[in-house]
Order: C-alpha cells, then sequence, then structure tokens
C-alpha cells in the first residue's frame, strides 16, 4: 500500500503540475493518474487502496464541506441579497430538471434514476470558481456590482443543496421507490441537519474560547465531529432522516459567525489538507472510471451535458433577472456556474459503490463532466472577464 501511496502522490501531483503549466485545471491531471495506474491500463494500485477508497472520498468531501462553512461570509449574503439565495439553488434544479427530461431518451433509464445523475451532475465547483473570485475582487473587477461576492456566495451553497438532493435521491433510489415515510425523512433529514450543525458549532465555539488549543488541536477535533456526525447519521431510523452532511456545513459555518479570526485561520489549515486530498480524491475516482464505457457514452453523453448546461443556463438567468447586471455581466455569470469537479469526484461514485444499477454510468458521466466542463469554464473566466466585467 505504501508503494501505490507513493506513485499516487509522485505521479498526480507531476502531471497536475503539467496540466497547471497548460493553464489547465490540474484535477485533470490527477483523472489521468488515476485511469493510467489503475486496473483499467497498469493495474499497479494495491487492491487496499481501491477497497477503502469510498472512505478516502469521504473523507475529501467532509474537508470540502467544512471549508465551505468555515469561509462562507454571511455579510456577502445579505450584501448580495434575494440573488444569491437564487444562485445557491435555481441552477441546479434547473439542470437536474434538464437531465431527467433528456437522460430517458438518451440512456433509457428511469426518471429517478436520471433525477439521481442529475443531482451528481449539477454541483458547480468551488475549487475552480472561488480562487477566480477572490482575483477578480483583488482587480475590482465587476465589484460595483459585487459580481464576483454573488457567484462566490452562490456556489458555496449550491453544492451543500446538490449533496443533501444527492443523498436523499440515493435513498429513495436504492429502497427502490417513494414510500409514504420518504414525505416525513426529507424534512427531517434538513432540519435535524441544520439543528445538529448549530449545536455542534456552537459547542466547538465554547471550547475553543473557554481552553486554549493550538489550531492544529482545533482541525483534529472539528474533523473527529463530522466523523461522529456521519456516524450518526448511519444509526438506523425508520421514521426520522438526517443529514450529516449538510449538519457538517452548518458546523463550520457557525464557527465563522462566532469565531471568525479562528475560521479564517482553520480555514488555512484546512486547506492545507486539501492539498493531499485533492490527489487522492482525483487519482482514486479516475482508478474507478471503465474507459470503455467513457468511450461508449461519449457521443449521448456530449448530448446530455450540452442540455443539462443549457437549462443550467436558464437556471442562472432566471436568479440574476431581478439585478442591475447589463448583457455582458449576465453572460460571464453564466460562464462562471459552468465548471464541475469537486463534488462530482467526491459523490459520483458512491452509487457504483453501493451496486446501484446506473452506478457505473453515474461515475462516467460525473468524470466526463469534469473532463468537459472544468477547463471550459476556467478558460471562458480568466480570458473574457476583462472584456466582459467593467472595472
Amino acid at each position: 500500500m505504501l508503494f501505490s501511496l507513493a506513485i499516487i502522490f509522485l505521479l498526480g501531483m507531476t502531471l497536475g503540475k503539467f496540466f497547471d503549466f497548460l493553464k489547465l485545471p490540474k484535477l485533470i491531471g490527477l483523472l489521468l493518474t488515476g485511469m493510467i495506474l489503475g486496473p483499467n491500463l497498469l493495474n499497479i494500485l494495491d487492491p487496499k487502496i481501491l477497497l477503502i477508497s469510498s472512505d478516502l472520498r469521504q473523507l475529501a468531501l467532509i474537508i470540502i464541506l467544512i471549508r465551505a462553512g468555515l469561509n462562507l461570509d454571511l455579510k456577502d449574503l445579505h450584501s448580495v441579497g434575494f440573488s444569491a439565495l437564487l444562485m445557491s439553488f435555481l441552477p441546479a434544479l434547473f439542470e437536474i430538471l434538464g437531465v431527467v427530461i433528456i437522460a430517458p431518451l438518451i440512456f433509457d433509464i428511469s426518471i429517478l434514476d436520471a433525477a439521481l445523475l442529475g443531482s451528481v451532475l449539477a454541483a458547480v465547483s468551488p475549487a475552480i470558481i472561488v480562487p477566480r473570485m477572490l482575483k477578480l475582487k483583488e482587480l475590482r473587477l465587476g465589484t460595483a456590482k459585487m459580481i464576483p461576492q454573488l457567484i462566490m456566495a452562490g456556489s458555496s451553497m449550491d453544492d451543500v443543496f446538490v449533496i443533501v438532493i444527492f443523498t436523499s435521491l440515493l435513498t429513495i433510489s436504492t429502497n427502490q421507490g417513494i414510500s409514504s415515510l420518504t414525505w416525513i425523512t426529507l424534512p427531517t433529514s434538513l432540519i435535524l441537519g441544520i439543528m445538529a450543525g448549530v449545536v455542534v458549532g456552537l459547542i466547538l465555539s465554547w471550547w475553543f474560547t473557554r481552553f486554549h488549543i493550538r489550531d492544529t488541536g482545533k482541525v483534529i477535533i472539528i474533523l473527529s465531529s463530522a466523523f461522529l456526525l456521519l456516524t450518526l447519521e448511519h444509526i438506523n431510523t425508520s421514521h426520522v432522516g438526517f443529514s450529516a452532511l449538510l449538519a457538517v456545513m452548518i458546523m463550520g459555518a457557525t464557527i465563522q459567525i462566532r469565531k471568525e479570526h479562528v475560521a479564517q485561520r482553520l480555514s488555512f489549515k484546512f486547506s492545507k489538507l486539501w492539498l493531499a486530498a485533492e490527489v487522492l480524491l482525483f487519482v482514486l475516482v479516475g482508478a474507478l472510471v471503465s474507459l470503455e464505457s467513457m468511450f461508449t457514452l461519449s457521443i449521448g453523453a456530449f448530448i446530455l451535458l450540452i442540455f443539462s448546461l443549457f437549462f443550467r443556463s436558464l437556471g442562472v438567468l432566471l436568479s440574476i433577472v431581478k439585478t442591475n447586471f447589463n448583457l455582458k455581466e449576465k453572460l460571464f455569470t453564466i460562464m462562471a456556474y459552468l465548471p464541475k469537479a469537486t463534488v462530482q469526484a467526491a459523490i459520483g461514485g458512491i452509487p457504483l459503490a453501493m451496486n446501484h444499477p446506473q452506478g457505473e454510468l453515474i461515475l462516467s458521466m460525473a468524470v466526463i463532466s469534469i473532463v468537459i466542463t472544468a477547463p471550459l469554464g476556467a478558460f471562458l473566466m480568466d480570458h473574457y472577464q476583462h472584456r466582459l466585467l467593467n472595472h
């Protein structure tokens, strides 16, 4: 296993740096590393790594959500107003709707499976968006109308909304349909998730105030709390749902509200953890991908992706219809909401790990969406920001 880890990090970071040099997202290099090292090509990864890959991907997802919570600036949410709220769920909802309409026609799958596929594809990638929006704030491009703040705030909440929808649909799908208890489970999962996140966040904020703990120790405590929340979700209760991932995000946001300066330092610590988690996440996802399946899906996948992005763009336009953005600024906002990466890598392999009938299709579509939209969105934002936004 140690040899596999060494190869994963050395080759992954090398190819990631190469793609970064080409002005392309380094995650493409990480996915390629997984495809090369995985069972479909060289097959040199230790099987033990692949057996625990779902746990490692879940760890990466926890780090993503904690960082999102710690960086969730409620001042930005308040300042950009109602449009930020709409941007947090409407584009994703429209994209899921588009996939539900088109996917059954292309792949001959059920509406429920199409909705599950749509929930995997619908999340936008803060890993690509947030650094570029921070750069726009430094350059003072679009800041007069708070465009970078709107996109950052919306994209952070967008991921949480999509993950909650995904976990709910996956539960329904594995239980073979919607029962009368579903209508109880879904709202309780949201309510209890928010309540648990707030309570744990308040306890940790008090703990960090009452006792002197180094920031590294705080990171360990926060991660351990997140693990306990995930364990709580797996307790078998037939009538009551609980969204642990939402609770993890809310926990981070609560700490940010109560201890803003501490949250900034902890966010920096988690960004360092993400350097290693990112390599593992994307390489292991690449190792799971069947190249034969991807080539088989190529034309249908491309058509589905075009339609889903079209529906997403409609959702973005509807979200900002009440703003004073001009046509160029609206076009840039649509471009900024195109790239997909982190969430697709984190949740794309879960249905396959659970032996879902459409697990291979969902994972392949997740990887294809990353490979196409991540470099496309990054390129469009980088090359058109000066043309479309005012200084």
